[in-house]
């Protein structure tokens, strides 16, 4: 019997190839925010930016004004879907010991060509830090404005997060993703 999704998974050997978890997107993403793949927490949780120290959450909360981690996950994903947000990472397989970027060889890219061709209503892709970032001159090939937004992760403790936030607020307000006050 498989584990729901909400369940811890099993360790798995530090040279493991690990497995992704699938794009959150619906027929109204105008923005896909691209990480570069998930944590260890993530992957446990099967739940995207499931470290307690990251700061996607709490980004989304403050740009939007509403507490998304007040919520369960699954009501998260509908506030992500409704405001037009697309989430995914650029890896859809890697070895990694541990959760730092710095530690990802062998990486498999994500298929974001077929991804953005069932998303009529997409506009631009935003990277969530460096890992992910690398890989922009794939995404700029799409077509569309490619955004590189600094690292939600708590690796990244070099920028405040307000200093992080007005440039969140600065690709969310460009993409139409703020509310109106």
């Amino acid at each position: 019997m498989s584990p729901s999704p909400a369940a811890p998974i099993a360790p798995t050997a530090p040279d493991a190839l690990l497995q992704g978890l699938a794009p959150v997107v619906g027929p109204g993403t105008r923005l896909l925010l691209l990480g570069s793949f998930p944590s260890v927490a993530s992957l446990a949780a099967q739940q995207y930016y499931a470290h307690p120290r990251n700061q996607f959450w709490p980004m989304l909360s403050a740009l939007w004004g509403v507490d998304l981690r007040a919520m369960p996950y699954a009501q998260r994903l509908e506030q992500v879907r409704d405001r037009g947000l697309g989430i995914w990472d650029v890896y859809a397989r890697c070895r990694r010991p541990g959760s730092l970027d710095a530690a990802i060889t062998e990486a498999e890219l994500n298929p974001l060509a077929a991804l953005v061709a069932t998303l009529p209503r997409l506009a631009a892709v935003a990277h969530n830090g460096g890992e992910s970032a690398r890989t922009m001159g794939l995404t700029r090939a799409l077509g569309l404005p490619v955004y590189r937004l600094p690292s939600t992760s708590p690796a990244h403790a070099s920028w405040s997060f307000e200093r992080k936030r007005a440039v969140w607020a600065e690709v969310f307000a460009a993409q139409g993703m703020m509310p109106t006050p």
